[in-house]
């Protein structure tokens, strides 16, 4: 208790004998105790001190001030324009003894531009390529962080806490090795400035996207297109290269000389190829170039060619059209733009000419030569390939119109109930028109006719062109279908059929087609009617119809076998009068047929006698 007491006189005697010790108790404070500033802005600075009656005062920074206010223990100061960082002190007399505090000012600023570069932007596969960013006006730097990255995936990422410098620009480099993978893939720089440790917020900001092309581009292209080339022909060229990477975006460029071409392009995996059309204009060697390019690269390939001329050669026919019997040369010759001198051959001339002399030949017309081809060789060897042009031509011969049985039948026989058109296509050039008249009504030769015993008789046709005409009388005969007339009466048997009834007594009934055996039937009465196969009844059918002035007869032949002999009986029915006006014949004529007539019923006799009828 003593020793407490004894202390309290000892310090009030102190205060008594020095009274500026009360001053050496003051403080000096700042405010704001921390200071974060953007780039370019400004700071109001409160500078006080605990002194009771202050000396000397102020603040200490190399920042512009301006004191925009005081009082009896405190100042106020603005400080403008910050860009960089710094420390400021504050300080304050009191009773001849100065103190200072310090205010640390934070210069921020956020990275607003953010540069990303890939070099090369093309790169070739298994090489390295570059990523770089920086940011070239960001502060604090030991707040910020790049990172970069390949799509959504981080490749690297940088801080810069250990950088103690001033400077505002922040950068990172890394080198990666190209991948097929890698094409089209996209890159960018990402960069966080975070001050929340300060008392600030987080800034971000990003780069634009750059995107790394990749690719294979080793072989050389290779073109085929053919040595030799024709003057004038289109011919198709083509580029090619294999191992490229990626196919699709080779570019080709082809030339002819100085002609460019129009190449189309191709491509399939890991190959691309272009065809072009070319078409050489000038003789001579030239030389066919191709170049590829991909990205930025380019491969140019060079190929020779020889161009040479070689135009058909000329065929000329002394007159297209002649009339038959006109002499006329055909002559053969070669193209004056061909060089060297071809090589000619004249179809029918067996001499080959001497090289640059034409091949000719000295020709009578005949009907026959209308549509003859004449053709007109040239052979060309260049560069030891033999090449051969051919020119045709065809003559034309003018004649009257003909008509020849090969195409004309003056006898033509027709099948009941079938369809059917009369045959005759004339000769003649001019191609001659044809009129073919029956009973003096012209006959449809276009249409189809349904053939009936009507359509039998004697056509008169006619040929015409320019030249003159000619005529032909056709004989059509119509014959019936056995079997058609099979439930007809005997009395019903149309004109030109003919038909052997059955004997009385034996009541059997013989047949024989062309070229067959005597058939037989039994059973059969007077006025039946046999039903023949077509074959069958055919030698009826051209027999009968036998013409005796207006009228047609049918030649029926009974035999009755009366035992020892045979006897013939035959009867002459007069049918319906033909409709047909058929030419008379002559009385020689129509004697020898009646003795043919006969000469056919004595046969037919003899045969069944051996039959035993």
């Amino acid at each position: 208790m003593m020793k407490m007491l004894l202390f309290g006189v000892w310090a009030l005697l102190a205060l008594i004998l020095c009274p500026g010790a009360t001053e050496e108790l003051f403080e000096v404070s700042v405010w704001p105790d921390q200071a974060l500033v953007k780039f370019g802005q400004s700071l109001m600075v409160n500078c006080s001190t605990t002194c009771p009656d202050p000396g000397p005062s102020g603040i200490e920074t190399f920042l512009k001030k301006t004191q925009v206010g005081k009082g009896p223990r405190w100042k106020q100061f603005l400080l403008e324009d910050i860009t960089e960082s710094s420390i400021l002190q504050c300080f304050f007399s009191c009773a001849g003894i100065q103190k200072d505090t310090s205010l640390g000012i934070t210069m921020y600023q956020p990275p607003e531009q953010v540069t990303l570069e890939l070099q090369p932007a093309w790169v070739a596969v298994d090489e390295v390529f570059t990523v770089k960013c920086y940011v070239p006006r960001v502060a604090p730097l030991e707040n910020l962080t790049l990172t970069l990255l390949q799509g959504n995936q981080e490749l690297h990422r940088k801080n810069f806490m250990s950088l103690a410098e001033a400077s505002q620009r922040a950068e990172v480099t890394i080198r990666v090795k190209a991948q097929r993978e890698d094409d089209r893939c996209n890159f960018s720089c990402r960069a966080e400035l975070d001050l929340s440790s300060r008392g600030g917020e987080l800034f971000h900001s990003s780069s634009a996207i750059k995107v790394l092309r990749s690719f294979e581009f080793s072989q050389r292209p290779q073109i085929q297109v053919p040595p030799l080339l024709e003057v004038g022909m289109a011919e198709t060229v083509s580029c090619e290269v294999a191992r490229v990477f990626p196919a699709k975006e080779v570019m080709f460029h082809m030339f002819l000389g100085d002609q460019e071409l129009s190449p189309f392009l191709f491509w399939e995996e890991d190959t691309a190829w272009a065809n072009a059309t070319v078409r050489a204009m000038e003789t001579g060697d030239q030389e066919l170039s191709c170049l590829v390019s991909l990205g930025p690269m380019e491969q140019k390939t060079r190929e020779p060619v020889h161009v040479y001329s070689f135009p058909p050669p000329i065929l000329e026919i002394e007159e297209l059209y002649p009339f038959a019997g006109t002499d006329i040369n055909v002559t053969c010759t070669g193209h004056v733009l061909t060089s060297p001198s071809p090589t000619l051959w004249l179809q029918g001339v067996p001499d080959l000419p001497a090289p640059g002399e034409p091949a000719w030949l000295l020709l009578t017309t005949r009907e026959e030569d209308d549509g003859r081809n004449f053709s007109c060789e040239a052979s060309l060897e260049v560069q030891g390939q033999r090449f051969i042009k051919t020119t045709t031509i065809q003559l034309h011969v003018l004649y009257k119109p003909r008509l020849e049985e090969s195409g004309c039948p003056g006898n033509q026989t027709w099948v009941e109930g079938t369809e059917q058109m009369l045959a005759c296509i004339p000769k003649g050039n001019p191609t001659p028109s044809l009129v073919c008249t029956w009973n003096g009504v012209i006959f449809d030769l276009e249409v189809p006719q349904k053939a009936t015993q009507n359509h039998t008789g004697i056509y008169c046709c006619t040929a015409t062109n320019q030249l003159g005409s000619v005529s032909k009388d056709i004989t059509l005969i119509v014959q019936g279908d056995c079997a058609s007339l099979a439930a007809r009466p005997r009395t019903e048997i149309p004109q030109g059929f003919g038909i052997l009834l059955p004997t009385w007594k034996e009541e059997r009934f013989q047949w024989a087609g062309e070229g067959e055996t005597e058939k037989w039937a039994w059973g059969l009465r007077w006025g039946d009617f046999l039903a023949l196969e077509p074959s069958q009844c055919s030698v009826f059918c051209t027999w009968a119809g036998l013409d005796e002035g207006n009228s047609s007869t049918i030649f029926i032949i009974i035999i009755v076998a009366l035992g020892v002999g045979v006897i013939t009986i035959a009867l002459y029915w007069n049918y319906w009068p033909c409709k047909l006006e058929r030419r008379k014949l002559p009385s020689r004529q129509k004697e020898k047929d009646k003795e043919e007539e006969s000469q056919f019923a004595v046969g037919q006799a003899e045969k069944w006698n051996a039959h035993g009828c």
